[in-house]
């Protein structure tokens, strides 16, 4: 496994951001930000209010049309080209939302991410995906596109509330569960938040940059990926339209420990298994309350794995394995539920 091309580590991001633009020598450059970034971020760049700075509301329930309308409006209104530059300095929103608005403006010009929280860094800002929430339901409108280049450091996990970094170890945990049991072991051995963060980094984006080096489309491996999602998105999505708070990765942590009994119901995990597992992510987690199922299902209806009316999951098939394209019979569901809340 090797870390994408596009990614460098940095101890001083400011110094390789500029390494990187003088490498694409743009004739515009813009920095998209939210509140947060701005007033936490911003400043390790020496950038300005009177530089080129496009700022949106932080949150995922900006995650929409008028967010990227407001980003198309103020690139043009600063005479963006198509050889202009945007930098998205921020988390997930920022990176998926600063992407998109990047790849269509005038068909594609290009960006760099560099992100602000160890979801970011771990997972959304890797890949390719980019992409808005739609009529409520997540990531339904995007594109699959590269930024130019990713700048991950550890720095900016200092500027973050605990809450927001146990958000984005859920993915850490997911990665090690689906692809690498070592990993798994060693990262649930440590005691959270007392990891050594830029190894966890450098090891997840290895682990995601092989999945989506194999399959860089989504058309059959990297689905595993999608692990805890069919699941977590829903109840995410539930939340968001309910106006309720719940991070992303808190909704990830409910739909491993569902998606795991899922696994026990097919034989592909034992009990010990999925309890060990449920287990590890209560511990560093905690259990929040759930949607009602039925209110669930049509928001999973809309699932991009789907085929037709058929709800695809990926699934364990052990500790360090997953198989993808699972179909399930619903009323596991409502079991996986009553063995969430039995825990």
């Amino acid at each position: 496994m090797k870390t994408p091309d596009y990614i460098a580590f940095s101890n001083d991001p400011k110094a390789e951001l500029v390494k990187i633009l003088e490498e694409l020598k743009p004739d515009k450059v813009a920095y998209l930000v939210d509140e947060n970034t701005k007033e936490h971020c911003l400043p390790i760049f020496g950038l300005s209010d009177e530089e080129n700075i496009i700022e949106i509301h932080s949150g995922e329930i900006f995650k929409n049309l008028n967010s990227c309308e407001l980003i198309w409006t103020s690139m043009t209104t600063l005479g963006f080209s198509r050889k202009s530059i945007l930098v998205n300095l921020g988390g997930g929103v920022i990176g998926d939302m600063g992407g998109f608005a990047a790849s269509t403006y005038k068909r594609g010009i290009r960006f760099v991410n560099i992100p602000t929280t160890l979801l970011a860094a771990v997972d959304a800002n890797i890949g390719g995906k980019l992409g808005i929430d739609f009529r409520g339901f997540k990531n339904h409108i995007g594109v699959f596109n590269d930024p130019s280049a990713v700048i991950i450091s550890d720095v900016f996990l200092k500027t973050l509330p605990e809450r927001e970094l146990r958000s984005g170890f859920a993915e850490v945990i997911k990665h090690g569960l689906i692809y690498d049991e070592k990993y798994y072991r060693t990262t649930a051995a440590a005691s959270f938040p007392d990891l050594n963060w830029i190894e966890v980094i450098k090891k997840s984006a290895e682990i995601k940059g092989d999945v989506v080096a194999q399959d860089p489309r989504e058309g059959g491996l990297r689905k595993i990926l999608n692990f805890g999602h069919t699941l977590g998105h829903g109840i995410e999505t539930w939340y968001l339209n309910a106006g309720k708070s719940l991070l992303h990765g808190e909704a990830i942590s409910i739909g491993m420990i569902l998606e795991a009994f899922l696994s026990l119901k097919l034989e592909l995990l034992d009990i010990a298994q999925v309890d060990e597992i449920s287990a590890y992510i209560v511990s560093v987690f905690g259990k929040y309350d759930l949607p009602p199922i039925s209110e669930i299902l049509p928001l999973m209806m809309q699932d991009k794995k789907n085929v037709g009316s058929e709800i695809s999951f990926s699934l364990l098939s052990g500790i360090g394995k997953c198989d993808y394209d699972v179909k399930v019979d619903l009323k596991w569901i409502d079991e996986a539920c009553q063995y969430y809340q039995s825990l």
